[in-house]
């Protein structure tokens, strides 16, 4: 079963014919840590290979692959 991470949220909004990873920055809550990129919210079939990105101590992360940001809401 696939996981969920219902806690991540898109900060832009999306418009018409815009794929599912086309946000560049996401709001993680630490419910959502272990934090990895793409999440559970993203599309996978067109994604890089998971990544986990250290967050906790800075309150920040970008992905390595493709550039999206992360920010920890505590």
């Amino acid at each position: 079963m696939p996981e969920t991470n219902s806690n991540v949220s898109q900060t832009s909004s999306s418009t018409a014919g815009e794929t599912p990873n086309a946000q560049s920055l996401y709001h993680v809550s630490r419910s959502d840590l272990p934090l990895h990129c793409p999440t559970s919210n993203m599309s996978l079939w067109n994604s890089h290979p998971r990544v986990f990105l250290p967050i906790e101590e800075t309150g920040k992360a970008r992905c390595p692959y493709c550039g999206t940001e992360f920010i920890l809401n505590d």
